[in-house]
């Protein structure tokens, strides 16, 4: 895998573990909110790391963790990425990989083998609103079919959402319960201005109030199992 980035220690990435994360290069959106260009983008001044040596670094800390999350960039681009996480599990740590879903088929091989835990898919928008979020044209059907996949099978998951008002309304929001209406857990995240975003110019968008957010998930309560505000 192309890793160029690691993360010892974080109590907030895998919900209920303490986890370390690795980071891969490259994605094929260009969300303009992102804050990790410069691991979307696959920059030269990010040093490759070694595979090997990081594994090493894991298991180092295995009595002191509970989980990996392989995050990004986007994890499923790697081919490489189910053999890591077989590896990961060797260690008898567990496995959350982050995704925008563009790869189903990686997806799906992932539960089938039992290598990923947990996964935590990024939904954009509904679906008519991808391209325009992702700022590239997508594949609106393989994304379709990712959830259905993670939907339907034995890994837990989540599905989250950046809330931003230049890019969804409530409206949309609802578009998004009636979609994956069933799912068990659904997350709205709060648009944070952080440097080193795709588009810097989101620096100054206006952010729902905590209030606004609260309606919204009040308004989707009847679409998910579970449905939180992560701020």
């Amino acid at each position: 895998m192309l890793i160029k980035g690691f993360q010892a220690t974080s109590l907030a990435d895998y919900p209920g573990e303490i986890a370390s994360i690795v980071f891969v290069a490259e994605c094929d959106f260009r969300c303009p909110y992102c804050y990790n260009k410069l691991l979307v983008l696959n920059s030269p001044d990010l040093i490759e790391l070694d595979e090997k040596k990081i594994l090493e670094k894991i298991s180092e800390r295995r009595k002191l963790i509970d989980g990996v999350v392989i995050s990004g960039g986007e994890p499923v681009l790697q081919k490489g990425l189910p053999e890591f996480a077989g590896k990961i599990k060797e260690l008898e740590l567990k496995v959350k990989v982050d995704t925008n879903g563009t790869n189903p088929d990686m997806i799906q091989e992932l539960i089938d083998k039992g290598l990923a835990d947990f996964i935590a898919m990024d939904i954009k928008g509904p679906l008519d609103k991808y391209n325009e979020i992702a700022m590239v044209k997508v594949n609106k059907s393989a994304i379709k079919k990712s959830t259905e996949i993670i939907m339907q099978g034995k890994t837990d998951y989540e599905f989250r959402t950046t809330a931003l008002p230049d890019l969804l309304t409530k409206k949309d929001f609802l578009e998004i319960g009636k979609w994956l209406k069933g799912a068990k857990k659904y997350c709205i995240q709060q648009f944070k201005k952080m440097p080193d975003m795709i588009d810097e110019s989101f620096a100054g968008k206006k952010t729902y109030s905590k209030e606004e957010l609260e309606e919204i998930r009040k308004e989707l309560e009847p679409y998910f199992e579970r449905i939180e505000v992560r701020e």
